[in-house]
């Protein structure tokens, strides 16, 4: 079992910047693919952005394409959504997900990942 916790959501303007962050803890000695999901209010939870086990597969959601980066530390178990020039419309819930998978793997439906954070909030004020 994986226990995820999401940090780093805030209160931020419109082109502003912020560094959401998803510790894992638990059984983390097995490869995970990790994801980060967004829910804004009254809209189903979408695909945000991937990464492999390895970290050399990445993908993202047109929408934060040239935006966002996710990055991950396997040493510490800790994956990272850098998120740059902040609109309205990126204002959401944000969950990090994760599943068991080999090196290169990564997954764009919820369905996809077996393990969810509690979210945190973004606002982007206009």
């Amino acid at each position: 079992q994986v226990q995820l916790v999401e940090s780093g959501g805030g209160l931020v303007q419109a082109g502003g910047s912020l560094r959401l962050s998803c510790a894992a803890s638990g059984r983390t000695s097995s490869y995970y693919a990790m994801g980060w999901f967004r829910q804004a209010p009254g809209k189903e939870r979408e695909f945000v952005s991937a990464i492999s086990w390895r970290g050399t597969t990445t993908h993202y959601a047109d929408s934060v394409k040239g935006r966002f980066t996710i990055s991950r530390d396997n040493a510490n178990n800790t994956v990272y959504l850098q998120m740059n020039s902040l609109k309205p419309e990126d204002t959401a819930v944000y969950y990090c997900a994760g599943r068991r998978a080999g090196f290169y793997y990564v997954g764009h439906q919820t369905s996809d990942y077996d393990y969810w954070g509690q979210g945190t909030q973004v606002t982007v004020s206009s």
